[in-house]
């Protein structure tokens, strides 16, 4: 082999070099028993076609790449977002190895997240003893100020019940009577990422406000709560803030794991950098109003808010491109009385400009994408404003009345008259829309790349490129720091698609002699 201490190479380009192609082509000829190459080259290029696609949108007992991920992921990020807060989660440890890994990959960051470890005996006899052992041991060794309680869905198939679980904890000395524990019921099989978000934070304002509201008012503490949801770009949660601060605004941003999830290499591991102080969850309550910046993927959460926390709820839009920017804007302007500041004025001005100066790459250009509820729907908005073209639009766990909700902004703009909605379907599925009816760029997930690939292999000709914007992204660094939200993120997600635009350019126009024609450097 001609791996050295010399020369240590990675698998790429390891695996390129003739005894490792040799080695593979030996285990492919004496044990793979694959199909001849024909064979499957015929079978690829059968599911690029329409007959293909027609098949494909009829099963149903099938999820091929699923385009989201299961309840407790959400939860922990939530739970990451509070002052000294330890997500702890009432199932396997496999998932909750998952959960940190996943989170590790994309954030580059370790992740702080316990388990109780259930095993056979548990999924018998019930986790009870599992949480007793668990939350004591957690809280000893990791010294934490809350634990925020989620569950996996071993835990859930059972039917263990956390509320019992943890008052009987604290009945029997294991926990502290006053030490906070909020929990969530986060069930694997059902929902997503996002609900299981949303479920958490609906849990950790239930327990700090629902029995405390006796000396509440709303608009008392002068402050807006705003509640971000499932965010996983840190450059959001910092543009929420830069903004309320050039306004004067007083605020509270309700769950904010920027701290922990981008600590600086300084030679100490700090397990809770950062996040929301408990104290602004108790007083939230007194704030003017609680604005949700996901609504549609915070529907426990808003009834609670709307309910037992007796706040307005306004409505607003999640704040991506220019008009839901300029909306959220003045409706904080409305609320707090504080108009909104000179330099966002400038900063919207710079966007337009910007706008202005790449229309003439973007019009007409056609996207399909993908991913989480109002991200779609926020990053549809800024597309057409743009000018380009929505192809197909899927969200694997939005609703109907999301998808209605696309289609009245697909219709208010002419740029949106040929495209199509999509929910409960998976990246299977628009892998076949991809071939089918090509568009020149996909929006998502680093899991579109096997989707780029695909394409590419049927011919360069059909390559269709994938854009990077949204979560996970494993095979990029450093994106989870930029930001999509206000005039800012819309600013970063001009250049990200129009040098996407130029960039495929010049791979079209490299021909010298032959294709080498408006590139954008002719003189």
């Amino acid at each position: 082999m001609s791996q050295t201490v010399d020369n240590i190479k990675p698998s790429y380009p390891l695996f390129r070099d003739d005894d490792y192609k040799a080695s593979l082509g030996n285990k492919i000829e004496a044990f793979e028993e694959r199909h001849p190459a024909d064979k499957i080259q015929e079978i690829f290029d059968w599911t690029t076609t329409e007959e293909y696609k027609e098949l494909n949108f009829n099963r149903e007992a099938l999820t091929v790449n699923p385009a989201k991920a299961c309840q407790p992921l959400g939860a922990v990020l939530c739970a990451l977002g509070f002052e000294k807060t330890l997500p702890y989660v009432h199932g396997s440890q496999g998932c909750v190895a998952y959960f940190r890994t996943y989170f590790n990959r994309h954030f580059k960051e370790p992740i702080a997240c316990v388990s109780d470890s259930m095993t056979e005996d548990a999924a018998v006899f019930g986790g009870q003893k599992n949480m007793f052992d668990g939350l004591e041991n957690a809280i000893a060794l990791y010294k934490p100020e809350m634990v925020a309680v989620s569950t996996t869905c071993m835990a859930e198939v059972i039917g263990d019940d956390l509320n019992a679980f943890i008052n009987n904890a604290k009945k029997e000395g294991h926990v502290a009577q006053e030490f906070p524990t909020p929990f969530a019921h986060t069930p694997s099989f059902v929902g997503s990422h996002t609900t299981g978000w949303d479920n958490m934070f609906e849990g950790i304002l239930r327990f700090f406000t629902l029995n405390y509201m006796e000396d509440k008012k709303a608009g008392s503490n002068g402050k807006i709560n705003l509640v971000p949801g499932f965010e996983t770009y840190l450059g959001n949660y910092r543009v929420l803030h830069r903004m309320m601060q050039e306004m004067g605004v007083g605020y509270t941003l309700l769950c904010d794991p920027t701290e922990v999830l981008d600590t600086p290499a300084n030679g100490k591991y700090d397990m809770y950098a950062g996040g929301t102080k408990l104290e602004e969850v108790k007083d939230a309550p007194n704030a003017i109003d609680t604005l949700l910046l996901q609504p549609w993927q915070l529907p426990k959460t808003k009834k609670y808010i709307k309910g037992p926390m007796k706040q307005p709820g306004t409505d607003v839009n999640i704040p991506m491109g220019l008009e839901w920017t300029d909306q959220f804007l003045m409706t904080v302007s409305e609320l707090t009385g504080k108009p909104i500041a000179e330099s966002l004025e400038t900063e919207r001005g710079r966007l337009v400009d910007m706008m202005t100066d790449s229309h003439a790459w973007l019009h007409g250009k056609k996207f399909a994408l993908y991913g989480d509820a109002d991200f779609v729907l926020g990053m549809t908005k800024f597309l057409l404003e743009l000018g380009a073209e929505p192809t197909h639009i899927l969200c694997n766990h939005a609703n109907k009345r999301w998808k209605k909700a696309v289609e009245a902004l697909l219709a208010t703009s002419p740029f949106g008259t040929n495209c199509e909605v999509h929910i409960g379907k998976d990246l299977w599925h628009f892998r076949s829309l991809v071939f089918t009816d090509r568009p020149d760029f996909m929006i998502g997930n680093s899991y579109a790349k096997f989707i780029q690939r695909d394409t590419l292999h049927k011919g360069k000709e059909f390559e269709v490129p994938l854009i990077r914007i949204g979560f996970p992204i494993f095979d990029r660094h450093h994106l989870h720091r930029q930001t999509t939200l206000g005039y800012e993120g819309a600013m970063q997600m001009l250049t990200t698609l129009v040098n996407a635009v130029l960039e495929r350019l010049d791979e079209e126009t490299r021909g010298m002699g032959t294709t080498d024609y408006n590139y954008d450097l002719v003189r």
